[in-house]
């Protein structure tokens, strides 16, 4: 047996990104940048206020205090989305709204908070004014032009993962197409005479759980999901099926007859693919890996495409793809950092095992109290128990021995 470490290091050294292609900004959430993005722009583009108040000279200000407010008179009103057409000069203010931009003359702003009105002066316009209760120093309540961004500026590098924020930025400085890794399309084939998608089923029949689960584990992981159906066990059926997957995808994704003992029909077919594949890639490598549950997988490229044909038991297959399919998806898709996130939790609970050289991987229920993830079993860890696994946040790496005791640590692979 090998090694769940080297299995899927020789899987993601199989695999490549995408190539990038040119995409409207707002199809990029959660892609990968493929060049870097340097700003056209100034943002802000000019100097505006941070604060509703009263633009000022700070000199103006000298001395104020609640017990000794300085009175200015106020010569105008500025809006966000207004130029200004006035200028502040000795002993004046204009009222100005947050967003709006300075006025020339002014170099702060005193906070509506921080001033009175002058009711005093009625209704002569002339007299208007306000009492200011704070000393202002220049620079106060301002954003100056290019204070977030500036023209050449470094924005976003090559292999960023694009999030909401992100695309605000994009935004701000007028990008409105990038170059980025596309997400994966990943195809579903479930295999197998014994399946039934729904409805009533007969003797030895079963219904698919696993088609519907692998789909929404893509798309959970943000890729596009295909749903491929079932494919009987035909081999001339099964090659076309797995023909015509390759075609539509980037990637196909079966489950079932990997075991020893299951007819070969995913095998043949891969085989008979391969065999005039002109692509020095190609191959079919069926592995039995020390780990428990997912022991049997089997990882092909065929057409310039990953296949990851991934066990028939539900649970097998949730394991394999979490441990194999997804890193190779991520980097496909450009994402740099390939590797499932495994944190350090105490066990609530024994996670008793055998010696059997196997690394176990046992669905567990997180908590997370105080900062410390505390992990305890789901009620069934069979291959087979599906209902059991819905439980679970992560899997527990219980290394070969005689199992983790109640209050040990344990390192968790989080699912999702």
């Amino acid at each position: 047996m090998i090694t769940l470490d080297e299995v899927r290091a020789a899987i993601l050294g199989a695999v490549a990104p995408l190539a990038p292609a040119e995409l409207p900004r707002d199809e990029a959430l959660g892609l990968v940048l493929a060049a870097d993005v340097v700003s056209e722009y100034q943002v802000p583009p000019f100097a505006n206020t941070a604060m509703d108040g009263y633009a000022v000279r700070a000199v103006d200000t000298a001395g104020a205090a609640d017990s000794a407010p300085v009175r200015l008179r106020v010569v105008g009103t500025l809006a966000a989305g207004a130029a200004p057409t006035t200028t502040v000069g000795d002993g004046e203010a204009i009222r100005i709204m947050t967003g709006a931009p300075m006025p020339d003359g002014a170099d702060a702003v005193v906070m509506v908070e921080r001033t009175t009105r002058d009711d005093d002066a009625g209704t002569d316009r002339a007299r208007d004014g306000v009492f200011v209760h704070h000393a202002a120093v220049a620079g106060d309540h301002v954003r100056p032009a290019g204070g977030d961004l500036e023209i050449g500026e470094l924005v976003f590098t090559a292999g960023t993962v694009l999030e909401p924020a992100h695309l605000g930025v994009l935004a701000s400085i007028d990008v409105q197409r990038v170059l980025v890794h596309p997400r994966p399309r990943v195809g579903v084939i479930s295999t197998g005479d014994e399946l039934v998608a729904a409805g009533a089923v007969g003797p030895g029949q079963i219904r698919d759980s696993n088609r519907p689960m692998l789909l929404a584990l893509i798309t959970r992981a943000g890729f596009d999901a295909v749903n491929l159906g079932i494919a009987r066990d035909d081999e001339a059926g099964m090659t076309a099926a797995i023909a015509d997957a390759l075609d539509r995808c980037d990637a196909l994704i079966t489950s079932g007859g990997v075991s020893v003992g299951d007819f070969d029909f995913v095998s043949n077919a891969l085989e008979q693919l391969t065999a005039d594949d002109a692509d020095p890639r190609a191959r079919v490598d069926w592995y039995q890996i020390a780990i428990r549950p997912a022991k049997p997988l089997c990882f092909a490229f065929v057409r310039g495409r990953p296949v990851f044909g991934l066990p028939g038991n539900p649970v097998s297959s949730l394991v394999s793809f979490e441990v194999f399919a997804r890193p190779a998806l991520r980097a496909m898709a450009g994402q740099r950092d390939t590797q499932p996130r495994v944190v350090l939790a105490v066990a609530e609970e024994a996670m008793p095992r055998k010696v059997d050289g196997k690394l176990h991987l046992d669905r567990v229920a997180l908590r997370l109290v105080d900062g410390r993830y505390l992990a305890s079993g789901v009620r069934a860890q069979a291959s087979n128990a599906l209902a059991a696994t819905a439980a679970a946040q992560g899997l527990a790496l219980v290394p070969d021995g005689d199992g983790v005791a109640a209050g040990d640590d344990v390192m968790v692979q989080l699912l999702d």
